[in-house]
C-alpha cells in the first residue's frame, strides 16, 4: 500500500460535504450549503450552447479555449476593468477549480509555503496540499463593521520557504471586498518578496455597494508578474453545473498553459463553450438582475440572523455568503448536523474554512427569497434555543 502518496491517503471531505451529502436530494431540506442558486441557467446561454451541439461541435479542440470564447473574454474584461488585456494570456482550461489546480502547479513544490488569505474557500488548501506544499493561514479580523485585513501579518507569516500568497475576493465565506488600496499593498508585498500571487475573483459582478466588478488585481498587476487572476461563469451566470472558467497567467506561459489545460482535462467542453460566450455578450441584465435578488437576500439574513443575540456577522459586501458566528459554538460540524436534522436547513460548518473558524457557520443566500426566509426563521428558532 506505500505506493499511494500520504497526501493522497489522508485526504477527507470539507466541512461543506461532511454535512450534505447524506441529505442531498431530500426534498425536506432547505439547501444553503452549496454557493449556488436555484435559479436555472438562462435560456439565451442554455439555446446557444445546444445550437452548438446541434451544429455538431463535439470534437477535440483548442485546449486554452476556442478562439471566439477567449476573444470574447478580451472584450468582456478590457470593458469591464478599462485595460487592454492581450489574448496570449487567457486560457479556458475547464472549471475555475481546475484554473486553481493549475496556478498552484504553476507557482507550488514540495516543501514550499502559501500563505492562505482566511477565511477562505477549503479547496485551495487541498490543491496546495496535492503539490506536496504547506499552507499558512492569515486569518481577516472581524471588525464591527466589515472584515479587515492587517498586511502586517501577512508580513510576518511569510518565510523563506514562501512561494505564494492566495486571496478571494470577494470573498467566498465572509463576503469582504478588498479595496483598490489593499490589492495594491498586497501586490506591492509580493513584488518585494518575489512572491508569486493567486487571485480568485469568480465572484467578481456580485457586489452590492460601490463599484461593480470588484476591484481586480488585473488593474494592477503586469503582464509578465506571476500573479493567476481565475475567474468563471458559475456565480455570474448561474452556471455551477457547466464547469467552465477562465484564468489570466503572465504572457510568456502561453505553451505551457496549453500544456497544463490538455494534461489536466483536454481542455474545456467545447458546446459549454458557446454558452459561456452568450452569458458575455448577452448577460448584463441577468447580472444585475440576480445581484439584486441576492442584495434583498443579504438584507433579509442581517435582519433574522446578523440580529440575533447570539451572532456576530459584519454585513457581507459581495458574493453570496453570510458567516455568523455564534456565541459558545465550539463544534460547528455538529452544530451544522444538528440544524439539518432538527431544522431541515443545509448549512456548511465553518472550521473548513482555515483556522480560528470553529465558532462559525457559512450559509449560502442566493435561493429564492421566500424559501430563504423559512429557512432563515427556522436556524433562528434553534438560535433562541441554544
Amino acid at each position: 500500500m506505500g505506493a499511494i502518496r500520504k497526501e493522497i491517503e489522508d485526504l477527507e471531505l470539507s466541512g461543506i460535504s461532511k454535512v450534505a451529502l447524506g441529505a442531498l436530494g431530500d426534498p425536506e431540506v432547505i439547501p444553503l450549503w452549496f454557493g449556488e442558486s436555484d435559479i436555472v441557467t438562462p435560456a439565451f446561454i442554455r439555446d446557444a450552447a445546444k445550437a452548438a451541439l446541434d451544429s455538431g461541435q463535439t470534437f477535440y479542440s483548442y485546449s486554452r479555449g476556442t478562439p471566439a470564447l477567449r476573444a470574447g473574454l478580451k472584450t468582456y474584461l478590457d470593458r469591464l476593468y478599462g485595460i487592454d488585456l492581450h489574448p496570449d494570456r487567457i486560457t479556458v482550461a475547464g472549471s475555475t477549480m481546475l484554473s486553481v489546480v493549475v496556478a498552484a502547479e504553476c507557482l507550488l513544490d514540495r516543501d514550499d509555503e502559501i500563505v492562505l488569505l482566511g477565511p477562505y474557500w477549503p479547496n485551495i488548501r487541498v490543491a496546495a496540499r496535492l503539490m506536496g506544499a504547506r499552507s499558512v493561514d492569515v486569518r481577516l479580523r472581524a471588525g464591527e463593521r466589515r472584515w479587515e485585513l492587517d498586511l502586517g501579518e501577512v508580513a510576518r507569516a511569510i518565510t523563506p520557504r514562501t512561494k505564494a500568497v492566495y486571496v478571494n475576493t470577494p470573498s467566498n465565506p465572509t463576503g469582504w471586498i478588498m479595496s483598490a488600496e489593499e490589492g495594491s499593498a498586497l501586490l506591492d508585498l509580493c513584488r518585494h518578496n518575489g512572491l508569486g500571487l493567486i487571485a480568485d475573483e469568480v465572484y467578481h459582478r456580485n457586489v452590492f455597494h460601490g463599484r461593480d466588478p470588484a476591484p481586480s488585481f488585473l488593474e494592477l498587476a503586469g503582464p509578465e508578474e506571476p500573479v493567476f487572476v481565475l475567474n468563471g461563469f458559475s456565480k455570474a451566470w448561474a452556471m455551477t453545473g457547466w464547469r467552465l472558467g477562465w484564468m489570466v497567467a503572465p504572457q510568456h506561459l502561453v505553451e505551457p498553459m496549453a500544456v497544463l489545460a490538455e494534461c489536466n482535462n483536454t481542455g474545456a467542453t467545447v458546446f459549454a463553450q458557446a454558452g459561456g460566450l452568450a452569458a458575455l455578450e448577452q448577460g448584463e441584465e441577468f447580472v444585475r438582475s440576480f445581484v439584486a435578488r441576492t442584495r434583498i437576500n443579504r438584507d433579509l439574513v442581517m435582519e433574522l440572523i446578523g440580529s440575533h443575540p447570539k451572532v456576530t456577522l459584519p454585513e457581507p459586501e459581495g458574493a453570496f455568503y453570510a458567516f455568523p458566528r455564534i456565541e459558545g459554538l465550539t463544534d460547528s460540524l455538529a452544530f451544522a448536523r444538528e440544524v439539518l436534522q432538527r431544522c431541515k436547513v443545509g448549512i456548511a460548518a465553518g472550521y473548513t474554512f482555515g483556522a480560528g473558524n470553529e465558532g462559525h457557520v457559512r450559509l449560502c443566500f442566493a435561493i429564492r427569497t421566500e424559501r430563504l426566509r423559512l429557512a432563515l426563521e427556522r436556524l433562528r428558532g434553534l438560535l433562541d434555543e441554544l
